[in-house]
């Protein structure tokens, strides 16, 4: 059985505090990118929907709940600002997790050209707009995170290293097998492949032109400190994963989002 040796920290739960719905988003397991969850209905009961944000967040076991913070497009607050300010006050007093506050100024825009690219039907829309939106919060959120994480350690290291070196090695982790041998291993992505998740790694220290190309997949079970790797013993899902990885793959490399990494 192989499994991470390097502590998995928890995931981050985002929320768009709306006033008739929550839309929700995690984190993938490495908190590198976000994914829409589900939309809470809120009730008329203010308690209730206090709790029930707050119950979410316990069951996902993370490790931070971040909160859309509505404001106007000039930085200026509204009703809503206030609405919001006031659920997340009472939000802390029922939860142990740290609450932080993310702008989410166009997000619902965000959201919305989302669903219009991915082909969403306008009747369809209200089922997923939230959750969407909570997912650009929270991209926003851990976008921030990573700079100011890679700052601190830059400073610290007092400029030492490069970035593109601190880059690679944030990325690798050490695995041991039931022999006690270890293999470092660099992390390429975490997919969702029917409800389940995995982890796709290249050897960090390749031997030969095969190991450079050769990919590894495992399976990921379990949540913050308790998160562990396995191994695919089934061929057809060993295949099936690898398919949706470089479909994925495939898309990340045709989105803006790597246009803008290669400029």
């Amino acid at each position: 059985m192989w499994y991470n040796e390097i502590m998995i920290e928890k995931r981050a739960i985002a929320f768009d505090i709306g006033g008739k719905r929550i839309g929700v988003a995690i984190s993938d397991p490495f908190n590198e990118y976000a994914m829409p969850c589900e939309t809470y209905v809120r009730t008329k009961n203010f308690a209730a929907d206090v709790a029930a944000v707050a119950k979410i967040a316990k069951d996902r076991g993370v490790g931070v709940i971040v909160c859309g913070m509505p404001v106007n497009y000039d930085g200026t607050e509204s009703i809503q600002t206030v609405k919001t300010r006031e659920f997340v006050e009472a939000l802390k007093k029922v939860t142990d997790l740290p609450v932080v506050l993310e702008d989410e100024r166009c997000t619902t825009a965000e959201a919305r050209e989302t669903q219009i690219l991915g082909g969403v039907k306008r009747d369809e829309r209200k089922k997923t707009i939230d959750s969407i939106a909570a997912a650009c919060i929270l991209e926003s959120y851990l976008s921030e995170r990573k700079k100011k994480n890679k700052k601190a350690e830059e400073l610290a290291m007092n400029n030492e290293i490069k970035d593109e070196i601190y880059e690679e090695e944030d990325r690798i982790f050490e695995v041991e097998a039931d022999d006690g041998t270890v293999e470092r291993l660099y992390h390429l992505a975490t997919i969702e492949y029917r409800k389940e998740m995995y982890c796709v790694f290249q050897k960090a220290e390749p031997e030969t032109e095969e190991e450079e190309d050769e990919v590894i997949i495992f399976g990921l079970e379990g949540e913050g400190d308790d998160a562990v790797l396995v191994p695919l013993e089934d061929p057809q899902l060993l295949d099936e994963v690898f398919a949706e990885f470089c479909h994925q793959y495939e898309q990340f490399e045709n989105s803006d989002e790597a246009e803008a990494l290669d400029d």
